[in-house]
């Protein structure tokens, strides 16, 4: 911890996402402090005449902190944070999902070996070729109405994404399999599965840990993406991509509406990329001393 924390950018990345995670945490009570949700509409924000927000810079106020949405008067910054509930959740669930695939997957692929070994590689590279946000998009498009869409967005964006999990996993079990403490559980008896979940899974937290870390801003920007082109969560759940996606149509007149969601999709993401970095230094220095060079 002490590493991570002498490595300037990675408390930066932690400050910063320990502050939209409490955001996103806190957005039902700032909505009830403030009396702004993003669901609410407020004529009283716009400009009769064009719709447009009424005062400078997209009606910010202190009443709108970020001013207000077009044609609607929503709030922005209720929906920013608010949308920051939909991404995280969905970013972190589904790296979750993919990290329990890809230890498991990448964990008996290294240490079994053989066929086992060689069908993971094969269906990693068949994933990793395939054009997966098409197949979601489509997915997402005849997908009946009565699955929620978050956990449809969850569960197809963690499986595409356990072949990188895997591909790293695989690589630190094939070095920890050779250590003494593995060989003797295996001169000893061992069964084979006792030995992988308690001898070499356990040493495999550091690099899962990483890839986990440098993923989620991955998964975010990916739900971001589906929810820009209309197919991710449903209106009027708020959600940064939908967010931008309807500023698009606004930015010559209000650019203000796409400022703020652009800015928490890009903060969002620098942070948890250099949070990872910040832990991939940490827990192999040879990274950083190479690096260096």
């Amino acid at each position: 911890m002490r590493a991570v924390v002498e490595r300037r950018p990675a408390t930066v990345g932690a400050v910063l996402i320990a502050g939209f995670v409490l955001l996103a945490l806190a957005a039902p009570l700032i909505s009830r402090i403030t009396g702004q949700d993003p669901y609410t509409y407020d004529k009283f924000a716009l400009d009769p005449a064009t719709g447009l927000p009424a005062g400078p810079l997209g009606g910010i106020s202190s009443e709108h902190w970020f001013g207000v949405e077009p044609l609607t008067g929503r709030d922005v910054f209720a929906m920013v944070a608010h949308g920051a509930r939909t991404s995280f959740l969905i970013g972190v669930l589904a790296t979750a999902l993919a990290v329990v695939l890809g230890v498991v997957i990448g964990a008996s692929a290294g240490y079994l070996g053989g066929w086992w070994d060689r069908v993971v590689g094969w269906t990693g590279d068949v994933i990793f070729g395939f054009p997966y946000l098409v197949f979601m998009i489509a997915l997402s498009a005849v997908a009946p109405p009565q699955v929620p869409r978050t956990l449809l967005l969850v569960v197809a964006i963690g499986f595409f994404g356990w072949p990188r999990v895997a591909r790293v996993v695989r690589s630190a079990t094939l070095g920890v399999a050779r250590r003494d403490f593995v060989r003797a559980s295996q001169v000893m008896g061992s069964p084979t599965w006792r030995t992988l979940t308690r001898r070499v899974v356990p040493n495999l937290w550091g690099p899962v840990v990483v890839v986990a870390t440098l993923s989620i801003p991955e998964r975010i920007g990916l739900e971001a993406a589906l929810s820009f082109l209309g197919v991710g969560v449903r209106p009027p759940t708020p959600s940064w991509g939908r967010s931008i996606s309807d500023a698009i149509a606004w930015v010559q007149t209000d650019p203000m509406l796409l400022v703020f969601p652009g800015l928490a999709l890009f903060g969002a993401t620098l942070a948890f990329n250099l949070l990872g970095d910040g832990l991939r230094d940490a827990l192999d220095p040879r990274t950083a001393r190479e690096g260096a060079h």
